[in-house]
């Protein structure tokens, strides 16, 4: 049985070359779109990821803040679950990151008779809370000691990361979408057009007394070859559009093994939706 579908199939694409090949390129470049956002999305990912882990809490310190004070302040912070790391910066190190960072006003710091800058602690966060949410909350636990003067987190910069991140998720769900139906489309037309180049042979099939599940195995079968080539080739197309502008423009990061491998795999799968669907809606006229 598993033989004839495959024979069945195999012919299918002999008869009509040339529609096969049309379908599979229509499919490859739909996912081509689907594959070419899918890259730009998680390099932008990637990029994101890079810059919330510099997101982190600055609280400036009253300078009477007495040493049992700061144990307390820093053994409070660390207990938080959202803080990953807690760095005491004291006034001389706050003065030498200074000169290091502004060369320009060395001349100035160094001719300061009194040293400006307050000491400070630096909280870093756990990945899962550099949300606008968990940021701003630890920031309000924090301001409310009393030796504590300011505290500050870029609020409109965090903010802005996390949008960035929704919007292209969002994004990448829409599109994904819109090309998954066209390739529904696509592959669904050419299910119909072998039905009806076939239906003297399916009515003489349905005559002899073929199931229903005999006559669908092939052009199922088609289907799913159709979108797993469909799906190669788009694969082979974005790595194509990755390396050149990986050369040519900015470096990237290609996508991971998974989403390579969920991406065929929906291919092939969208091949075999679209196939159903088309055959359960025509092969009714042959009963």
């Amino acid at each position: 049985m598993a033989i004839h579908s495959v024979r069945e199939a195999l012919g299918a694409v002999r008869r009509a070359p040339g529609l096969a090949a049309l379908s599979a390129m229509s499919i490859a470049l739909s996912l081509f779109v689907v594959g070419t956002f899918g890259l730009v999305a998680y390099n932008v990912s990637v990029t994101l990821s890079t810059v919330e882990r510099r997101v982190e809490i600055v609280a400036y310190l009253r300078d009477d803040i007495t040493a049992s004070q700061l144990e307390i302040l820093q053994n409070d912070v660390r207990s938080f679950p959202e803080v990953k790391e807690v760095i005491h910066v004291s006034k001389f190190e706050a003065m030498r990151n200074a000169m290091q960072q502004l060369e320009e006003f060395r001349d100035v710091f160094a001719d300061l008779d009194v040293n400006p800058l307050p000491a400070s602690i630096e909280i870093q966060l756990n990945p899962e809370y550099r949300d606008p949410t968990s940021v701003g909350r630890v920031a309000e636990l924090i301001e409310i000691y009393p030796f504590v003067e300011d505290v500050r987190y870029g609020r409109e910069w965090v903010d802005k990361i996390y949008q960035l991140r929704r919007l292209g998720g969002a994004v990448a769900a829409i599109l994904g979408a819109a090309f998954a139906i066209v390739a529904i489309l696509i592959i669904g037309t050419t299910v119909r057009m072998a039905v009806l180049a076939r239906r003297e042979e399916i009515v003489i099939m349905r005559l002899v007394g073929a199931t229903d599940g005999f006559i669908r195995r092939p052009f199922l079968l088609e289907g799913f070859v159709t979108g797993l080539v469909g799906a190669v080739l788009a694969l082979l197309l974005t790595y194509g559009a990755f390396r050149a502008v990986d050369v040519s423009l900015i470096d990237l990061q290609w996508l991971p093994v998974t989403w390579v491998a969920a991406g065929t795999f929906a291919g092939a799968l969208l091949g075999l939706i679209a196939s159903g669907a088309a055959l359960r809606r025509h092969l009714v006229t042959y009963e």
